[in-house]
């Protein structure tokens, strides 16, 4: 059996994986401030816990079909008692699509390196809003569904964000911290890159959310050279362990 817990039961569940691995240290702490996504915390033994799981509370999950609303991340000490928590308890629900996260994050900040902030005249620091879901949808590489909008939707809606507003009111470069802690969904329109705007909104972006209390890091595509190097250039340290989602789809079966 496994065993759901409290609250007062993250605060030593906290402790330790911050020191371990910073994805579940977040997970926690959005759990402790207000839960918005609805997640909950399985492990397999307490206090001797070898396994944990983050998932979404069964409630939260409306659509069986979309996995970008029933996301897991799992630790593990002992690779037998991960696999029997996964197989052989209710922890996970395999007639649902799901993605499941494991091992460590990319990136993780150290210190931020200071830099000028310089751009046109008129345009502004802001967060994004619902009016701002059509172009963040339109722009992701995994977009174009009702699901990646409700997803977008409820992260920003639920979660920091930065972005940059030209004159007219419009986003020209954002980023989103999303329900596992992560800086993602960073993007510059076309027009606007190669003057720095990246690295401004997420450098801002790191700032805010660590002035919250939370450590900073993301994930980064193997191939995306570019953003690797833009993370490095503002002071995060590069992890050596990879970062693995697994999607199971009952579909295919």
């Amino acid at each position: 059996n496994s065993i759901q817990f409290a609250r007062p039961n993250l605060r030593f569940l906290k402790q330790y994986m911050t020191k371990h691995i910073l994805r579940f240290s977040e997970s926690f702490m959005n759990i402790n401030r207000g839960n918005p996504v609805g997640h909950e915390v399985i492990v397999d033994s307490w206090p001797d816990f070898k396994a944990v799981l983050t998932r979404p509370q069964r409630e939260a999950v409306s659509d069986n079909a979309d996995f970008l609303s029933n996301i897991y991340a799992a630790f593990y000490r002992d690779l037998d008692v991960y696999r029997k928590l996964l197989l052989d308890t209710d922890a996970i629900n395999w007639d649902q699509t799901f993605a499941l996260c494991g091992s460590r994050l990319l990136f993780l900040r150290e210190e931020l390196r200071d830099e000028e902030t310089r751009f046109n005249p008129g345009f502004t620091f802001s967060s994004l809003n619902s009016s701002h879901i059509d172009l963040l949808d339109e722009t992701w590489h995994f977009g174009g569904s009702e699901h990646s909008r409700r997803y977008l939707a409820n992260m920003v809606q639920c979660f920091p964000s930065t972005c940059i507003l030209d004159s007219n009111g419009h986003p020209i470069s954002w980023i989103i911290m999303e329900s596992l802690g992560t800086l993602r969904h960073g993007y510059t329109l076309p027009s606007h890159r190669r003057r720095g705007y990246s690295s401004m909104v997420q450098r801002a972006q790191a700032r805010r959310v660590h002035a919250a209390g939370f450590p900073v890091y993301g994930l980064v595509a193997l191939d995306n050279t570019p953003q690797q190097k833009l993370l490095v250039s503002l002071g995060f340290q590069r992890l050596s362990e990879l970062c693995h989602y697994c999607i199971h789809s009952p579909a295919y079966q």
